[in-house]
């Protein structure tokens, strides 16, 4: 059965926690007052399905419902998360936060988004202040796995858990703060560079561009696959983290920085900042900021993914969670993924390379199917494939939803002949492939005959294969 979530408050953020649960399979239900919230969410769902499946080897679980409510009450009702992402006052969080507990099963998560409050100033006053915690994600949660779970002593252990499993299984990392402070972990240490790129704009030492080339053309790219200590690990040789803070260390006694002066954010600094960011990137619009941000993710997370380092090893280990092994069957469909753009060439479309390794998922899909599984490998025997040919049919872009269908066109002795179709969800066929595999073994790297059942499976699936192509 369906999970069901409710969404209090549907911008950017909210949008993005809507997106993250629909994709996973979840029934969502919001509620915003903005008459826009519709289309606006609409769009965050529309870079979302866009986006997200293209990090993934295997299909995305059926897309939840979206349902829009009126009243909070409506919306909370015999839900089993509630993800309140409001604007961030106080006061206006406590009349929501009461409204939501005047109506929500007490057994449900009810997680605030909030980037800066504590979980006990958001309980403050509450009924069933055991269910109150902050998970605060990053934008663009569809995209971003680190969700910081800010638990208060009141927050009960049972909840906590329930919040850390629901969270995993939607392929979001949690991070158990376990201290309550302002503003959590990422964003204090967010504030201060924003702190000190401020000043910089201020006393005209850098510009906007300045600033974001010295981050993402330097310190940034190491952030992103190893963060702050790890990266100084490695700086200190050898040696070690001990020999760099003994070396570099006396520093931070110096003048490097404003510390915690903030300059004045004057008409004239605002107006600086903001004719300094237009030079920048107003050529584009936020729609096609976003586009480009998410294609950007979406590529350095895949290679995070490949290496099975850092942020990828959450988008693998939920991907092991959703590949969906075909049942011994007639009707194969062998592969289901969208297209990912770092698949694509300098003609926008999949470059031939990738249609190789679609049609060679496919074939490994096969051999599972009728048992030349990982096991099988493990003990000594595989198939190699000796030819293939392939035929490009249709283009295939990044995003496109794709299937391959597979029939065993020859199964005896120790061949194993194969024909894939990858299609599109509209049934076009894009391109086919004819594949002969041989059957080896892998001590002598020479042909051999298949061991235990694995060839009765392959004539049981050849025969049914060759009378479904009889008219």
């Amino acid at each position: 059965m369906a999970m069901t979530a409710a969404i209090i408050g549907g911008g950017v953020i909210g949008g993005g926690w809507l997106a993250r649960f629909v994709l996973n399979g979840w029934n969502v239900r919001v509620f915003d007052p903005d008459p826009e919230a519709e289309r606006k969410i609409n769009v965050v769902l529309d870079q979302a399905r866009h986006a997200l499946p293209m990090l993934y080897e295997t299909s995305l679980p059926v897309e939840g419902s979206v349902t829009y409510c009126s009243h909070i009450g409506d919306t909370v009702i015999g839900v089993d998360w509630i993800q309140e992402s409001v604007p961030e006052r106080l006061d206006v969080k406590h009349a929501v936060i009461a409204d939501i507990q005047a109506h929500a099963p007490e057994q449900a998560v009810l997680a605030s988004s909030t980037s800066g409050f504590k979980p006990s100033e958001l309980q403050q006053g509450s009924i069933f202040a055991q269910q109150i915690m902050v998970c605060h994600p990053f934008n663009p949660v569809y995209l971003l796995p680190l969700v910081e779970v800010v638990p208060s002593p009141k927050t009960s252990t049972q909840h906590l858990k329930m919040a850390i499993h629901l969270l995993t299984s939607i392929g979001l990392s949690p991070l158990h703060v376990r201290k309550e402070i302002d503003a959590h972990i990422a964003d204090r240490l967010l504030e201060a560079v924003w702190r000190e790129g401020l000043w910089l704009i201020n006393d005209d030492i850098a510009t906007t561009k300045e600033i974001d080339d010295a981050i993402r053309f330097g310190f940034g790219l190491r952030w992103a696959q190893m963060g702050l200590f790890e990266t100084y690990r490695i700086a200190g040789g050898e040696a070690g983290m001990a020999h760099f803070i003994a070396q570099f260390g006396p520093c931070l006694k110096w003048p490097w920085t404003k510390l915690t002066d903030v300059p004045a954010l004057t008409n004239d600094l605002v107006q600086k900042i903001s004719n300094q960011s237009d030079a920048q990137s107003g050529q584009h619009s936020i729609a096609e900021l976003e586009t480009i941000r998410n294609h950007n993710l979406v590529a350095l997370l895949r290679a995070l993914k490949q290496q099975g380092q850092a942020a990828g090893t959450i988008i693998n280990a939920h991907e092991a969670n959703l590949i969906d092994v075909p049942k011994l069957a007639v009707k194969l469909r062998s592969v289901h993924r969208t297209v990912p753009i770092d698949w694509t060439d300098y003609n926008g479309h999949m470059n031939e390379g990738r249609y190789g390794q679609v049609f060679s998922d496919a074939a490994d899909a096969v051999m599972v199917h009728v048992g030349a599984d990982a096991a099988y490998i493990e003990a000594g025997q595989s198939y190699f494939t000796a030819e293939t040919t392939v035929k490009y049919l249709q283009e295939t872009h990044a995003g496109t939803a794709v299937e391959v269908h597979s029939k065993v066109t020859v199964g005896a002795g120790k061949k194993l002949g194969l024909f894939h179709e990858m299609r599109g969800l509209d049934g076009t066929v894009l391109a086919t492939c004819n594949q002969l595999m041989i059957h080896v073994d892998l001590e002598t790297r020479r042909s051999s005959l298949p061991a235990g059942t694995v060839q009765k499976k392959v004539e049981a699936l050849a025969a049914a294969h060759k009378a479904e192509d009889k008219p």
